[in-house]
C-alpha cells in the first residue's frame, strides 16, 4: 500500500476547523475504505486536565482525534465539533493524525518546569486503533516519556498494543507503566453492533493474557455497561469470569453516560436496533447525560459479589515496575465517566 500516492488536495475553506489544527494532507486508501486521515502537525502534545474534572491525572497525550472503533457510546465524539465536523458519522470517518506528536512531546518534556507527573493515554480516542499500525506513533510517544523518566499509563480497545509490549517492558524498568483494556461487550452480535470497528471479545482476552504474561497486571474496564443490554447478571458473570481467566487484575466498572452529541447518536442507533427501549432509555437518562442514582446503587450491587467471586478486586498495576508501579493507576479510570463510576474494585 503506497500511502505517499494517496494525497488528496483540501481548499483552504473546506475544514476550517482542520485548518486550525495544522493540516498537512488528506489520506485515503482502499485499506481503510471511506475513512479519510487529515494528517495534521500538532503544535502541542500534552493536555492539561481541568481540575475540576477530579481525575487521577493531570496531563494527557492524544495521538488521534477521531477513532474508528466507531463506538455508537464513546465519550468522545462532541470532540469532533470543535473542527467543525459532525459527532456521528464524521468521527468515525474522518481521523486527524498527529504525525509530530512524539516530537513535539519531546520538546514539551525537556522543558525545566516538567514535574514528571503521570501521563495517561487513551483517555479521548485509542491510541491503537487500526490505523497505528500504518503510522506507528506510539513507539515514539512511549519512548519520549520513558526517557524523560516520565510515568503514564494507557487505555485502549486495540490489539496493536502487542506489537509494543517489548517496548514497554523496557520503559517499566524506568518508570511505572500501567495497561489497562476496555472490554464490556461479552457478546459477539452485539460487539459488532455496538463496536463495529474494535477487536473482537476474544481477541481482546487474548490480549489481557498476553500483557500479563508480559509482567504487567492488566486492569480492565468493564465500561461502558449499557443499561438494558449487558447488565444483565448472566452477561456480566461470564464476562468477570473470562477476564479471571485471562489474567486481568482487576475491573472497573460504571454505567454509560451519552454527553452531548453522543446521545442522539446513539439513540438513533437504539431506535432502529432496540425499538422498545427508547422509552425506557428515555426514562433511565431524561433530558441529562447520566443515569438515575438508582440506576447507578443498583448496578453496583449487582457487581460487587460478582467481582468478589471472580477475584477481581486486585488493584492495577506492573509487576516489577522499576518504582513498584501505583496503587490508584490513572489508566484505571481514564475517562470522564470517572464522576460516575462505580468503585475501583
Amino acid at each position: 500500500m503506497r500511502w505517499s500516492d494517496q494525497g488528496v488536495e483540501v481548499d483552504d475553506g473546506a475544514l476550517p476547523g482542520l485548518g486550525k489544527a495544522g493540516l498537512v494532507r488528506s489520506v485515503q486508501t482502499p485499506e481503510f475504505e471511506g475513512v479519510t486521515f487529515h494528517e495534521v502537525l500538532a503544535k502541542s502534545a500534552l493536555n492539561q486536565v481541568p481540575e475540576a474534572s477530579n481525575l487521577p491525572f493531570r496531563f494527557t497525550v492524544n495521538t488521534f482525534r477521531g477513532c474508528t472503533h466507531a463506538c455508537r457510546y464513546c465519550f468522545a465524539r462532541p470532540t469532533h465539533e470543535y473542527l467543525d465536523l459532525d459527532a456521528g458519522r464524521d468521527f468515525d470517518t474522518q481521523v486527524v493524525v498527529k504525525l509530530n506528536v512524539a516530537a513535539v512531546l519531546r520538546k514539551e518534556l525537556r522543558r525545566r518546569s516538567w514535574s514528571r507527573e503521570t501521563v495517561a493515554l487513551g483517555t479521548n480516542t485509542d491510541p491503537y486503533q487500526r490505523a497505528e499500525g500504518r503510522y506507528r506513533l506510539m513507539p515514539g510517544v512511549i519512548s519520549a516519556l520513558a526517557e524523560a523518566a516520565t510515568p503514564f499509563s494507557i487505555l485502549t480497545k486495540g490489539t496493536l498494543l502487542r506489537r509494543d509490549l517489548p517496548l514497554l517492558r523496557q520503559a517499566a524498568r524506568k518508570v511505572p507503566v500501567s495497561i489497562a483494556i476496555s472490554l464490556a461487550i461479552n457478546d459477539v452480535d452485539l460487539q459488532k453492533a455496538i463496536e463495529p470497528g474494535t477487536p473482537t471479545p476474544k481477541a481482546r482476552l487474548e490480549l489481557i493474557r498476553a500483557v500479563a504474561d508480559a509482567g504487567f497486571a492488566p486492569h480492565v474496564m468493564v465500561a461502558p455497561v449499557i443499561p438494558y443490554l449487558t447488565d444483565s447478571t448472566a452477561h456480566l458473570d461470564g464476562l468477570l469470569a473470562a477476564l479471571a481467566d485471562a489474567g486481568a487484575s482487576g475491573v472497573t466498572a460504571f454505567p454509560m453516560h451519552l454527553r452531548g452529541a453522543t446521545k442522539p447518536w446513539f439513540m438513533e442507533w437504539v431506535a432502529q436496533e432496540h425499538p422498545a427501549l427508547v422509552r425506557r432509555y428515555r426514562g433511565l437518562y431524561g433530558r441529562g447525560a447520566y443515569v438515575t442514582p438508582e440506576y447507578s446503587s443498583w448496578l453496583r450491587e449487582r457487581m460487587r459479589p460478582l467481582v468478589e467471586r471472580h477475584g477481581l478486586a486486585g488493584a492495577q498495576g506492573l509487576r516489577g515496575a522499576a518504582s513498584g508501579g501505583s496503587d490508584s493507576p490513572a489508566g484505571a479510570v481514564a475517562q470522564p465517566e470517572l464522576q460516575q463510576a462505580l468503585t475501583l474494585f
